[in-house]
């Protein structure tokens, strides 16, 4: 299995040895750590346990890049070893978010706390790697600002199984296009996946980041605007198959809120409802969560 973390103290190959020799129970000499300097002839490649260490600027001192053999038992996984090298360290060690953008990491700190963390890469200001900010204190990066990370949730794909038997059944046609960007199939299929992902991340008690912002909220109820124009351009039986799709997402969007017919009101992107005939908001602006996500 390997492993890519990066942790925020500069350490020697001895110490990572002894550190990596701890948390897989291996001894000292079944572990192998070379940089840059090291003369590759005297490595030890049949090691159960392989890393390569570089050094770095910033926040981030150290970068592993650590093999473990299938010999090696029970091999830990990456969130896993990330804590158990932070506690033995005693320093933070960052791994990456899978599916989340890369500058969004996952943060293992020595005191055991976990939390997300923003990594920025080196530019013209900055030679070094920044942590700009974290959702939870961490001791050694005191600078980093502590607050939610939205692009966690912007970035965040939910399965959509309605909007894509949607999609199916509307290619099976073979009237229009539903990968065809602008096309009113392509945006009765996208308008959907937005609302259907926000129903289920609501389902998932919000989940992964167990909070929602604002913005983003306001924009998938938008999408939810959306299909109600888009339904006017389709031909009646696609038109048909929309309001099919649709019913199940809404009927779940209501057992997930409550009736408040006002509460839109307060947020600073109020609705706009663009359908010909229509002067009120959509029946789900005038019902919320509760309690409300962010």
């Amino acid at each position: 299995m390997t492993y890519n973390l990066l942790v925020t103290e500069p350490l020697s190959n001895r110490a990572i040895a002894e550190a990596l020799a701890e948390c897989f129970r291996l001894p000292l000499h079944d572990v192998d750590v070379a940089d840059d300097d090291t003369d590759q002839n005297t490595r030890n490649w049949n090691a159960p346990v392989l890393c390569g260490k570089e050094g770095m600027r910033g926040d981030v001192r150290t970068s592993l890049d650590i093999y473990a053999q299938d010999s090696v038992q029970p091999q830990p996984g990456e969130p896993e070893l990330a804590a158990m090298l932070a506690r033995v360290l005693g320093a933070s060690v960052l791994y990456p978010a899978e599916k989340f953008p890369p500058s969004a990491h996952w943060l293992a700190a020595a005191d055991g706390t976990v939390t997300r963390a923003r990594l920025l890469d080196p530019d013209d200001e900055e030679p070094g790697y920044r942590v700009d900010a974290v959702e939870a204190p961490v001791a050694d990066l005191p600078h980093a600002q502590v607050t939610r990370l939205p692009e966690i949730v912007y970035e965040q794909r939910k399965p959509t199984p309605v909007s894509d038997g949607f999609a199916t059944s509307l290619n099976a046609l073979g009237t229009g296009r539903t990968d065809q960007s602008g096309s009113p199939y392509w945006t009765a299929v996208t308008r959907l996946g937005a609302w259907e992902q926000l129903v289920r991340t609501m389902a998932d008690g919000w989940a992964p980041a167990g909070w929602y912002p604002a913005d983003l909220y306001v924009q998938n109820l938008t999408a939810r605007d959306g299909l109600e124009v888009v339904r006017q351009q389709l031909p009646r039986q696609e038109a048909e198959l929309l309001e099919a799709a649709v019913d199940p997402v809404d009927r779940q969007f209501i057992k997930l809120t409550v009736p408040d017919p006002a509460w839109y009101l307060e947020l600073d992107n109020r609705p706009k409802l663009d359908v010909p005939g229509t002067d009120d908001v959509g029946w789900w602006w005038r019902r919320r969560p509760d309690p409300l996500p962010w």
